[in-house]
């Protein structure tokens, strides 16, 4: 698919809503451990007893991400409707390129579009200068964790309780993959 890659302007695009949805059978499970050497933790990929369908909303140019910048590919055959969007958002003390979200509608996955936009924030993290491409994703989101890393993006870090405190015990740990740009 040959899609245009559109800057979305702040004015117009700002709290405009991602409705995310994904089926997954397995999740990687965290172990962490201590001892008296160090700590470290392992995460282990394992299957649920049957898929698990996950939805949430989010919103573009959330004020979190003061500065972030948006781009979307609109269908061939409606100009105005989004069928992917990335938010890229610089972190200027770190120079780090956060990708805050990266989202393909549903009917428009498996057609190459996540790459486009993947390569385009490569691109644009490189065009900046930063060191680092960095974004986050649940744990039990296998088909993203595959997808991020066969693109590149390795293993950065995790939090343990980023979206709630119950959140290794719904099996949605906050996995950080990124990669060096120079």
């Amino acid at each position: 698919m040959d899609c245009e890659i559109v800057f979305l302007p702040c004015e117009k695009w700002q709290d405009y809503p991602i409705e995310f949805r994904y089926e997954t059978s397995c999740r990687y499970e965290p172990e962490i451990y201590h001892h008296e050497d160090g700590f470290g933790a392992v995460f282990t990929k394992k299957a649920y007893s049957s898929p698990q369908v996950k939805e949430f909303i989010d919103k573009l140019y959330n004020p979190l991400w003061q500065g972030s910048k948006a781009y979307g590919i609109f269908s061939e055959t409606d100009s105005e409707k989004l069928i992917a969007c990335i938010e890229l958002w610089k972190n200027k003390s770190t120079n780090f390129m956060w990708l805050n979200e990266l989202w393909v509608a549903e009917e428009y996955r498996r057609c190459g579009l996540g790459k486009k936009l993947l390569d385009f924030a490569k691109q644009t993290a490189k065009e900046e200068g930063c060191r680092v491409l960095q974004l986050e994703t649940h744990s039990n989101n296998e088909n993203a964790v595959a997808f991020y890393r066969s693109q590149g993006l390795t293993f950065f870090g995790f939090e343990k309780a980023l979206y709630t405190n119950r959140d290794k015990e719904e099996h949605k740990v906050c996995i950080e993959l990124g990669m060096f740009i120079r």
